[in-house]
C-alpha cells in the first residue's frame, strides 16, 4: 500500500470540501476543486455561518465594530480574488478582537497561499474558540493532509470530530472516507462512503465499488495465504 505522503496529492484532489469561509453576514464562500491542488473557483452558499464575532457583540463597542468591519471587508476581497488583501484584513480583525470567524477565514487565506503551517495554526485557534464547528475540523484535516509533512493521524482525528458533530453531512463523510481509504482502513471507509451516498453524494458510488473490490481482494489473498500455510504444515507431517 502506498504511504500517505505518496497519496497526498491524489487525496487532496478527491477531498470534496477542503474548506469554507465563515463570514459575518449570513453567507459563506465555498471554494470548489477542479482536479488541482489549489481551488480555482469560488461559489456562494446560502448556508449560515457566523452571525456575530462573539456571543456578546454590541454595536457600542468600537473595537468590536472595527473587527466586524475588517472581517466583512476581508470577505469582499476574497470574493474579488484578492487573497493577500483578505488575509491582512482577517489578521487585523483577529488582532483587534480575537474571534473564531476571523481566525477561520484567516486560515482559508493561508491555505489559498499554500501557507499550510499558518493555516493549521489559525484553524486550531478558531477551534479553541469554537470547538463545535465541523467545518473548522474538516478544514484542519485537509491542511494536515496537504502539508509538506502529512499527518494522516491528526487528519483522521479531526474528521472523526467533524463527523460526530455533523453525522449526516455527506461531504464530511466523503472526506472522512477518503482519508480512511488512503490509510488502509477499508471497512470504515466503505461505511463512510455509503453514508455520503445515502445523503446525496453520487460520486461516492464509484468509491463504494472500488473499496468493496479492495476488501474482497484482501480477503481472497488472506484465504490464499491461509491455504498455503495449511498445505505447508501438511507437507511437514511424517507419513
Amino acid at each position: 500500500m502506498l504511504s500517505i505522503s505518496c497519496q497526498s496529492r491524489e487525496l487532496v484532489r478527491r477531498l470534496s470540501r477542503s474548506f469554507t469561509v465563515a463570514a459575518h453576514h449570513k453567507s459563506h464562500i465555498r471554494p470548489t476543486w477542479s482536479g488541482s491542488r489549489s481551488p480555482t473557483t469560488l461559489t456562494i452558499s446560502s448556508r449560515r455561518w457566523a452571525t456575530s464575532v462573539t456571543p456578546h457583540s454590541t454595536a457600542s463597542d468600537p473595537a468590536e465594530a472595527e473587527a466586524v468591519r475588517c472581517l466583512e471587508q476581508g470577505t469582499v476581497k476574497l470574493e474579488e480574488g484578492d487573497v493577500q488583501a483578505a488575509k491582512e484584513l482577517y489578521k487585523r480583525s483577529a488582532e483587534i478582537k480575537k474571534n473564531a470567524s476571523s481566525l477561520f477565514n484567516l486560515g482559508v487565506t493561508h491555505y489559498h497561499l499554500k501557507e499550510y503551517d499558518d493555516a493549521i495554526s489559525a484553524w486550531k485557534e478558531s477551534i479553541a474558540l469554537q470547538p463545535s464547528s465541523p467545518d473548522a475540523h474538516t478544514n484542519l484535516a485537509s491542511a494536515y493532509i496537504i502539508s509538506p509533512v502529512p499527518r494522516p493521524d491528526l487528519a483522521l482525528h479531526h474528521l472523526e470530530i467533524a463527523s460526530s458533530l455533523s453525522p449526516e453531512d455527506p461531504e464530511i463523510a466523503f472526506n472522512h472516507a477518503a482519508v480512511l481509504e488512503a490509510t488502509g482502513k477499508l471497512e470504515e471507509a466503505l461505511e463512510k462512503y455509503k453514508t455520503s451516498k445515502e445523503h446525496g453524494v453520487e460520486r461516492a458510488a464509484m468509491h463504494i465499488r472500488n473499496v468493496s473490490a479492495k476488501i474482497l481482494g484482501k480477503k481472497v489473498k488472506q484465504i490464499g495465504n491461509a491455504d498455503t500455510t495449511t498445505a505447508g504444515s501438511s507437507d511437514d507431517k511424517p507419513t
